[in-house]
């Protein structure tokens, strides 16, 4: 769909934003009720993933087929509710999404259905920002799990975000590099800070991306996960996962997804 198509809604300080529930929001055939530890996750390239709870379907960061994503296909799956980390073209690409799904674009609290839905903010760059601008992370749970989105962040996170991060039961950090996002060594760092039970590594290099370095300089996963040789790592050699709130590993580990070019 376009851009004007698409409702936005911002908030500001701890202001609550309530987003209007659609219609045909009611349980079908239990399936709210077998969802209800549960969250799916599927991961279509670089940092958007469409996730999966309670008859909802959050998309996070959809991106143009350009540069690193030039390779993944265009994102045009169904959607509820769509969070952006910022407008740049690999994380904030709404242009062409189908149906009428809300769009969240700011940081802020906001409420849509039965999610609690924080959008706190960062610089995007190592510069205060003033290369990239502002980065969104998104933390809200689904089916039982606290999820926290990085988004596209490359600069520290500080006290004043930790608090408001706290300890989320999945993280999903950048680990590639570039000048707007964390290399190996700072993801490797700021996990710390985090103390996440599952991290699921985004913004890396893969087949997607365009051959010519110069319009992709991003470094594949295995650079950060050579750093982090004492946690367990399970490659899922496929593009979706299934999280159950109460089956969390007592210890972190990193989930890695297979894109099905």
């Amino acid at each position: 769909m376009k851009r004007r198509e698409l409702i936005g809604y911002t908030g500001a300080g701890l202001t609550t934003v309530i987003l209007a529930n659609f219609t045909g929001n009611q349980p079908v055939n239990g399936q709210t009720k077998a969802q209800k530890n549960n969250v799916l996750i599927q991961w279509l390239g670089h940092t958007c993933f469409l996730l999966t709870a309670d008859n909802t379907k959050v998309l996070i960061n959809p991106f143009k087929t350009i540069g690193c994503t030039a390779g993944y296909r265009p994102i045009k799956v169904q959607a509820d509710l769509v969070l952006i980390s910022s407008q740049l073209l690999d994380e904030g690409f709404v242009e062409k999404l189908p149906g009428n799904p809300k769009l969240v674009y700011q940081p802020g609290v906001y409420e849509f259905r039965s999610m609690k839905i924080e959008g706190i903010a960062t610089d995007h760059d190592r510069y205060n920002g003033k290369k990239f601008g502002k980065n969104i992370v998104w933390k809200f749970t689904m089916g039982g799990v606290n999820l926290l989105h990085l988004g596209g962040i490359a600069a520290p996170i500080t006290l004043e975000q930790k608090i408001l991060m706290s300890t989320p039961d999945v993280v999903f950090i950048p680990v590639g590099g570039s000048a707007k996002a964390y290399n190996a060594q700072e993801a490797k760092q700021n996990i710390q800070a985090l103390n996440p039970k599952i991290i699921i590594p985004t913004h890396y290099r893969t087949q997607a991306a365009d051959k010519d370095k110069a319009k992709c300089d991003i470094t594949p996963v295995d650079d950060f996960i050579n750093l982090m040789p004492n946690i367990k790592v399970n490659r899922n050699n496929t593009d979706t996962m299934v999280i159950n709130a109460k089956s969390l590993p007592e210890t972190t580990e990193i989930q890695t997804l297979s894109y099905k070019f």
